[in-house]
């Protein structure tokens, strides 16, 4: 997954689940990236729409969003080098272009979700688009400019825009979904995951 817009590219791999739903995968990719849930989203692929239905919106007349509860990641991103777009917070316009690189068997002792990789921090929430998280660490970056220490309060001191942690990602996704033991049903060891 790599946020558009973004030089050098924000990105995430991730094994997940190939019957995640869109609404788990939602979970998994806002622990990932680092956002914090405070905004509306929504997935996109094939022509297709995929969200939180909003019984309002046919009389608006809004194209249908199909409900991402019911659908599995497996039915959108059904082979190799599918896409999908991935939106958060319709106000600064985040989109996320998804991947899905392979698919691979499930092993019966990784407990998935799982990051494997990943680039640089996710810019602080409602910081303007991408215009805007540029500008901010222009203005992070120069102790001169204006705006410097107002901004430098707003994310805190202890934001990096060159930091990424696997292990901290990791630690978090450990309590989203139903994860491997090293006991697994045949079931389970029977399943797919998909790199994306």
């Amino acid at each position: 997954m790599t946020l558009l817009g973004t030089r050098p590219p924000i990105w995430r791999r991730l094994l997940v689940p190939a019957n995640v739903t869109l609404a788990q995968l939602h979970d998994v990719l806002q622990v990932a990236m680092g956002w914090q849930e405070c905004h509306l989203h929504e997935f996109t692929a094939g022509g297709r729409q995929f969200g939180r239905p909003d019984p309002e919106d046919r009389f608006m007349g809004m194209p249908p969003v199909e409900d991402e509860r019911r659908v599995r990641l497996s039915s959108v991103l059904n082979r190799t080098g599918a896409k999908a777009i991935y939106t958060y917070d319709f106000g600064d316009s985040w989109e996320h272009s998804i991947l899905l690189e392979k698919r691979l068997p499930a092993a019966p002792t990784i407990a998935y979700p799982i990051c494997t990789g990943g680039q640089l921090a996710c810019p602080p929430e409602d910081c303007g688009s991408i215009p805007g998280f540029y500008d901010l660490l222009e203005a992070l970056r120069d102790p001169t400019q204006e705006q410097h220490q107002e901004l430098r309060d707003w994310v805190g001191d202890d934001y990096d825009p060159e930091e990424f942690s696997i292990e901290a990602v990791n630690r978090i996704l450990t309590r989203l979904l139903p994860r491997r033991t090293k006991t697994p049903s045949k079931r389970a060891v029977a399943g797919k995951t998909t790199t994306i």
